[in-house]
């Protein structure tokens, strides 16, 4: 008995040495995120002024980037990035994805303490993982957990659909949107979005290497790229004779309810009434199937839309645009 306890100690001495070896590495690069936003009332205000909202951010380069949530910062009249040293330092927006629920601010000081970022690729479920966020101003608010699932799609306060989410039992503090997720080496795998208030031991994680990609494009042109086809759909059922003639895989269609004229879509010869129902030979049943996509490629790339139209299967060429704003 004496053995097995002591077996135990151990076991906790070194899990408890992994987590503060993270903290400690990672920490320093965890700050907290203060915003105004103009017009809004307070909480117990009566005419509208500037309310305060604050999350927390992770510093990826010495020069002051800091990477957070689109929705600590959208629409802020100030920002302010509070260093774990208690220093606070005016920021300003270099730009944001509420696609993807990240955004990119950049604080006016150098020589900052910067994150290692890892591979989120590789993950697997049943890693551990530690959540450090700088809600408020409280120094490294840590939480940790395991993977629960991985490949999760979430709704983002946007209405956008987050494809390829990770989903932990990680316990998050309030505030803590924007904080990094980590492995046990310290190495940042995805940056803490959103939790369930309702459900017990739920909480959600962009992956790092979508957020790789979205500063990559915030760096170079201000704002994230993506295919556009022009068209606005709806999902449709149909019926179960239909589903076997196609052999369609999913019960319902994408019904094409209007095309921009002069877009992609328009000149690749699609009609309003058309059920599109595969792009570049994946399938494709919803609205957000199309979205999920066209995610990652840019204007320019050329797809191939499979639609119905008049009970026969049609296969259009499409070149993509960029999409509007």
């Amino acid at each position: 008995m004496a053995a097995a306890t002591q077996r135990d100690e151990d076991l906790l001495d070194a899990y408890s040495r992994a987590v503060t070896s993270v903290v400690e590495k990672v920490g320093p690069a965890v700050v907290s995120v203060e915003v105004k936003w103009p017009g809004r009332a307070r909480r117990f205000g009566g005419a509208p002024q500037e309310a305060d909202g604050a999350g927390s951010g992770l510093i990826v380069a010495p020069d002051g980037y800091v990477l957070t949530n689109a929705h600590v910062v959208e629409q802020a009249s100030e920002i302010t990035v509070t260093l774990t040293e208690g220093s606070a330092v005016p920021a300003q927006l270099v730009g944001l994805d509420a696609a993807t629920d990240l955004a990119v601010v950049r604080a006016g000081t150098g020589g900052l303490p910067a994150a290692t970022l890892g591979d989120s690729d590789g993950l697997r479920v049943g890693q551990l993982v530690i959540a450090i966020g700088n809600p408020f101003g409280f120094q490294s608010t840590v939480s940790t957990g395991v993977i629960s699932a991985l490949g999760r799609s979430l709704r983002g306060q946007s209405g956008h659909l987050i494809e390829n989410v990770i989903q932990t039992d990680v316990a998050l503090n309030p505030g803590n949107s924007g904080g990094p997720l980590v492995d046990s080496r310290g190495r940042v795998i995805g940056l803490n979005t959103a939790i369930i208030r309702m459900a017990q031991g739920l909480s959600f994680a962009v992956p790092v290497n979508t957020a790789k990609w979205v500063m990559g494009e915030l760096f170079s042109h201000g704002h994230v790229r993506r295919a556009y086809l022009g068209l606005a759909g709806q999902a449709q059922p149909v019926g179960r004779r239909l589903q076997r003639y196609f052999e369609l895989t999913r019960p319902t269609v994408v019904e094409v309810k209007s095309v921009v004229k002069g877009g992609p879509a328009h000149r690749a010869g699609l009609r309003v009434g058309d059920h599109i129902i595969g792009l570049n030979g994946q399938p494709v049943a919803t609205v957000d199937d199309l979205h999920r996509l066209l995610t990652g490629h840019p204007a320019g790339t050329e797809f191939t839309l499979t639609v119905l139209r008049g009970g026969e299967r049609l296969a259009l060429g499409v070149i993509a645009g960029e999409a509007p704003g």
